[in-house]
């Protein structure tokens, strides 16, 4: 009988160069009218325009050969017109971003705007690539980037960028660029799902009808700033934490995580008092605690914090969105420790202050959020002691992907590098997975060893 699975397994993925070739770049157009015309604008809500939002979430999807039924048309075809397809009742996403005197953001329309496809192709073969279960910084270049791009430019910028990249084995990925002030994480599944039911069935499916409504988080008047939100206070980084993953580039970092696993850091989390812990809690601190043990934080009584987002949408009483909302409808929760404190805390105790700080995320919390940005608009990106966790296991990526070929090999992120402060928990791409999940993590390769024992708990004082 073969052994089990180790119940933390480093992922690896091959170092390699990807040449492709840009066959064609045109922009996609709605395919029929749209309310609104050159000079028009929508109005994003403090919540989209906040300085997180203000980046576009790159990602990519693979696809094996299966081609027979569409042999009349290429899969770029298919792409863009059932893209050309949702821009119509998905119309904000064919204009542009634009930034007014005050410094928020708002959607304008102008003339031949529309998103953007870019059609490659490479001469390798999807089984050149690796282990496509595994996010790899390689594949950067199967999702298209403007030469020249600043980082983090969303102003006058096409807000959906797809590049369909077609291997010699007849295989293809999808790589794409969604602007994430249109959409949280929730609401970019709901475009992509309907993009994919229409390229699928070939015909428009819009299943719930997309809902703009972004002025029901309009900030009160006068605005009532009710917590005190250190999730973006600004702080000067005295530790060695920033500075031990800019100064050189980090490793990104995988590892598979199994359901027994989880199970396990579930039970050491449990506190005292048995209140309910979450996977996603006992993960969130177990990886925290490991990561900042593995840097060896100094000082040790600098404070760090753990950023995540927490869905609000479930929270919302008095001004409920509507079915179909794809806007953002986060907030972002925020634990905070001395390094001393976190590495001396038990796992249920750190897993306690971020049950806490996920449940503490409310209406009123998100009100709040709102009007802090309307007081004090964040005009840049804190890194100081601070790691930010991701959560996609939530989100059914790999079922909303389904374009007309099957379930995408991979679908996800590729390099969490440029954000090396950064985390994601993702789902296992097998169809067949048992609950599994895949950590990415950005550490400097003085750290790998450390982190990877912290992680699989070979520290006797991380068992309890």
């Amino acid at each position: 009988m073969a052994p089990p699975p180790p119940r933390v397994q480093e992922l690896q993925f091959p170092h390699l160069d990807i040449p492709i070739t840009i066959q064609q770049i045109s922009p996609v157009l709605p395919a029929g009218p749209i309310p609104a015309t050159p000079g028009d604008t929508l109005y994003l809500s403090n919540l989209d325009d906040m300085i997180g939002a203000r980046v576009f979430t790159p990602t990519v999807y693979f696809y094996r050969s299966n081609c027979s039924n569409y042999e009349q048309k290429t899969v770029t075809t298919i792409v863009r017109d059932a893209l050309a397809s949702v821009l119509v009742p998905y119309y904000p996403f064919s204009g542009r971003l634009r930034e007014r005197k005050n410094g928020k953001l708002e959607v304008f329309f102008g003339p031949g705007q529309g998103a953007l496809m870019i059609e490659a192709q490479s001469g390798m073969r999807l089984v050149d690539l690796g282990d496509l279960a595994v996010p790899n910084p390689a594949w950067t270049t199967l999702i298209y980037r403007f030469p020249d791009e600043e980082p983090y430019k969303v102003i006058d910028m096409p807000l959906v960028i797809a590049q369909v990249t077609r291997f010699s084995c007849g295989g293809f990925s999808l790589g794409l660029r969604i602007c994430h002030c249109l959409c949280d994480g929730l609401g970019a599944m709901q475009f992509l799902a309907a993009w994919a039911a229409t390229a699928k069935t070939g015909k428009l499916m819009v299943v719930p009808e997309p809902c703009w409504d972004r002025e029901i988080f309009h900030p009160r008047v006068p605005p009532m700033v009710k917590y005190p939100h250190i999730e973006f206070r600004k702080i000067d980084d005295g530790s060695s934490l920033t500075k031990c993953l800019w100064e050189v580039k980090p490793i990104q970092k995988c590892y598979r995580i199994s359901r027994e696993f989880q199970a396990h850091l579930k039970s050491l989390a449990r506190s005292p008092d048995n209140s309910t812990c979450t996977t996603f809690d006992a993960m969130a601190a177990h990886v925290w605690r490991s990561w900042v043990k593995a840097l060896d934080v100094k000082p040790s009584d600098y404070e760090l914090r753990l950023t995540f987002s927490v869905n609000a949408r479930p929270k919302l009483k008095k001004l409920p969105v509507k079915d179909g909302f794809y806007g953002n409808a986060i907030c972002v929760a925020c634990v905070s420790s001395t390094v001393s404190d976190l590495v001396n805390e038990s796992l249920s105790g750190t897993c306690g202050l971020i049950r806490e700080a996920r449940l503490g995320v409310s209406e009123e919390y998100l009100r709040s959020t709102v009007d802090f940005i309307e007081v004090d608009r964040p005009n840049r990106l804190e890194f100081g002691g601070k790691l930010t966790v991701t959560q996609w296991t939530r989100f059914l990526i790999y079922e909303s992907a389904d374009f007309g070929w099957g379930r995408p090999v991979y679908a996800g992120p590729i390099d969490i590098t440029p954000t090396p402060q950064v985390c994601v928990f993702l789902p296992e791409g097998d169809a067949e997975s048992n609950g599994a999940m895949v950590v990415c993590i950005c550490l400097p390769d003085s750290a790998t060893q450390k982190f990877k024992e912290f992680l699989c708990l070979m520290d006797s004082s991380d068992k309890s």
